[in-house]
């Protein structure tokens, strides 16, 4: 059984494990209280389908504190202010409707859940106390319970009240909403079915094609099918879909008009209590949490996407006590809870700042499908728009032509601008780029330079129209150990239960490749002696960087190392490369010929080999003089390459014995300088006299001779 990981289902593996190691590490850290919170948690239709054991007589519920009469409530328990596991969960009404009858149930099998039956209209309040090893605690939370009013204005049938849009018809932000809404999917499609739809549409289908409809269990709460009941409407008498159905019922029945489609309510929870209370806000759900859409989303194989969406990361998003910064007015990259949390999110969108003095983890809400998807309606998907400037990577770089992919990079990209930010000194672990740098390598920016010499790019950006989604968002794969765990809403090309890799995006231009292993790099590019899979010569790539990053010579970086030579701004700019590529590149495959050659000349300038820059790729091999000459203790000299091979470069001395090897490695097609000092690292120190350097690259061979004075 799996439950959602965000914050109002289950525990969340990662965070918890997370926030122990943060506690664990920090210094003086004493152990804490315990706090509790009562999340209401939703029940999606294969929750109940796969575990009867533990829903037997239950109903779908969608997580949020506005339910309709006469369905179930399921409440947990959840300590997040310690590690501390609940010892004992103590469930009471504080006080409940006048005539409701209802009781507090454990549910069998779930630690520290509970449910009731919401047997009347009004509000129920409930109390839970917990002890856990490091305390008690105690707190209140409170669930309406009320009955559907309908939307009201659509297809040109005026609301009547109660109906939302007959007090809300007359605000203009809500009119804005519901001009979107009347002509999303939402709002039109049983409409469509029972007109031209599927011979096989009917009742079993309309619990999710339209407001109210009974879920697993019989109900009164004046949903669509009991409008429908008491107006004398019949599916049977309809039944199969035919063009003229819908305008008999709206002619005939114009008050069920207002039921008939996805409304309001089956995302905000009926509104008769809000309406009885004068618009009270509290009385009507107003959240982003998956439960709403799940009710309806999470019934595979017709209706799968809620399952591909928990095999995703985006249900179980990270969280971290720093994410609690001051007021962002601008909601810019330096705002964690942008990314982090999805009300955040929203408010990026909406280009509104996001104030989280104070904020906890139980605050937090997952990348859920109402935070890239406006349940309202719109364009492309009804997908959420960021601000225009918001196409911008940290370095100023504004991408373009990215189509849906732009969801993904508005979160997906490195947050801190490399040229001013390897000017700062390492100072901890999180020195660096953001760890999802995924937009940069795959626009080819934010990597340092040497010399102003640009990097090489892969050509995916220039003809994938929707980036991210095209290779991301594939049909999901149709075997069952893979179905829903790889493409669709999983974003995942890759199930690690089973080491496959799922490239059906890849096969109109990669025909016949079914893993990333078949992609064979042209070039033996990490001077292994081998050409590999480009997934292979990426890692070799990182391998041989990490080795010339501090401490050198061995496989791995020491970011305390890097902090202690505070002075050297080329170190750290290798460093970042690192950072970036082994971050953001999934061994290189956002962009494997940049990810390649970041990683070769970052690793190029710590041996002392620096990029020209300049316009056209040289016609020939050359080598020049060394300058100066005589020189003391150091000198250098340029070389040219004019397609990628193999290069090495060696001192001699006047008797030919080799003193040292400058390159031994390939290189891409450019000018490059080079230095030499005849003091080296160890110290030793080379004698006065007449050296040779000498250049082999391919079948050209040079020779050159210099001067050392001292």
């Amino acid at each position: 059984m799996k439950f959602s990981k965000n914050n109002n289902n289950g525990g969340n593996k990662m965070k918890r494990l997370f926030t122990l190691l943060i506690l664990i590490l920090s210094s003086g850290f004493v152990f804490g209280v315990p706090r509790v919170k009562i999340v209401t948690s939703y029940v999606t239709p294969e929750m109940l389908a796969t575990n009867s054991a533990f829903f037997a007589d239950s109903t779908v519920a969608s997580g949020l504190n506005t339910v309709a009469q006469g369905t179930y409530v399921y409440l947990r328990a959840w300590n997040f202010g310690d590690t501390s596991a609940i010892a004992n969960a103590t469930w009471t009404f504080i006080s409940k409707p006048a005539g409701s009858s209802a009781t507090l149930i454990p549910v069998t099998g779930l630690s520290w859940w509970s449910k009731f039956k919401a047997d009347s209209t009004g509000t129920y309040e409930i109390n839970v106390s917990i002890t856990t090893s490091t305390g008690t605690r105690d707190t209140i939370t409170e669930i309406y319970s009320s009955k559907y009013v309908g939307t009201g204005g659509f297809d040109n049938v005026f609301a009547q009240y109660p109906n939302c849009m007959s007090c809300h018809g007359s605000t203009p932000q809500f009119q804005e909403i519901f001009d979107k809404w009347k002509v999303s999917d939402h709002a039109t499609n049983f409409k469509k079915n029972i007109t031209t739809g599927s011979p096989f549409f009917g009742t079993s289908c309309f619990k999710c094609h339209t407001t109210g409809y009974d879920q697993n269990i019989v109900a009164e709460n004046n949903g669509f099918d009991d409008k429908a009941r008491q107006l004398g409407w019949v599916w049977s008498n309809y039944s199969p879909p035919k063009p003229s159905n819908w305008d008999s019922l709206k002619n005939r029945f114009p008050s069920l008009v207002a039921f008939a489609g996805v409304g309001c309510e089956s995302c905000h929870g009926p509104g008769s209590e809000h309406v009885i209370s004068g618009g009270d806000d509290d009385k009507i759900a107003k959240s982003l949490e998956a439960g709403a859409c799940g009710k309806c989303h999470d019934e595979p194989p017709e209706a799968p996407i809620f399952q591909q969406w928990e095999h995703s990361l985006h249900s179980e998003v990270i969280w971290s006590s720093s994410f609690a910064q001051n007021n962002n007015g601008s909601n810019d990259l330096n705002n964690c809870i942008r990314c982090h949390d999805g009300t955040g999110y929203v408010n990026y969108t909406k280009q509104e700042g996001t104030n989280t003095n104070g904020f906890t983890v139980a605050k937090q809400v997952n990348v859920t499908c109402a935070v890239c998807h406006d349940p309202h309606g719109g364009p492309e998907n009804q997908l959420r728009k960021g601000p225009v400037a918001g196409d911008t990577l940290a370095n100023g770089y504004r991408y373009s032509n990215v189509g849906k992919g732009e969801v993904c990079m508005n979160c997906h990209k490195a947050r801190r601008n490399v040229n001013t930010y390897t000017l700062t000194r390492v100072n901890s672990s999180n020195w660096g780029p953001h760890h999802s740098g995924q937009a940069d390598i795959y626009q080819a920016e934010n990597a340092a330079t040497f010399g102003g010499a640009p990097y090489q790019s892969t050509a995916h950006k220039e003809f994938l129209v929707n980036s991210c989604v095209k290779c991301h968002m594939p049909p999901t794969d149709t075997t069952l150990v893979n179905r829903d765990k790889v493409g669709g809403h999983t974003m995942s090309i890759h199930n690690d239960e089973n080491d496959f890799d799922y490239l059906a995006a890849c096969q109109s231009c990669h025909f016949g490749k079914t893993r990333f292993d078949q992609f064979i790099a042209p070039y033996d590019y990490d001077g292994d002696g081998t050409i590999e899979p480009w997934v292979t010569e990426v890692d070799g790539c990182l391998r041989n960087l990490r080795m010339a990053l501090p401490p050198v010579g061995v496989d791995s970086v020491a970011w305390q190392l890097v902090a202690a030579d505070s002075n050297n701004v080329t170190l750290r700019q290798a460093y970042w490369n690192y950072l970036i590529v082994d971050q953001g590149s999934e061994r290189g495959m956002h962009n494997p010929k940049y990810s390649v050659d970041v990683l070769i000349r970052s690793k190029q300038v710590l041996t002392g080999i620096f990029p020209v820059a300049g316009t056209q790729v040289p016609s020939k091999f050359e080598m020049s003089q060394n300058y100066p000459n005589p020189f003391n203790p150091t000198t250098k000299f340029d070389f040219s390459v004019p397609k990628l091979t193999n290069v090495v470069i060696k001192i001699y001395d006047i008797n030919g014995r080799e003193i040292k090897t400058l390159v031994n490695e390939k290189m891409n097609a450019g000018k490059y300088k080079v230095d030499w000092n005849s003091v080296d690292n160890a110290g030793a120190n080379v004698s006065s006299g007449v050296y040779f350097y000498r250049i082999v690259a391919g079948s050209f061979v040079e020779t050159k001779k210099m001067i050392l004075v001292k």
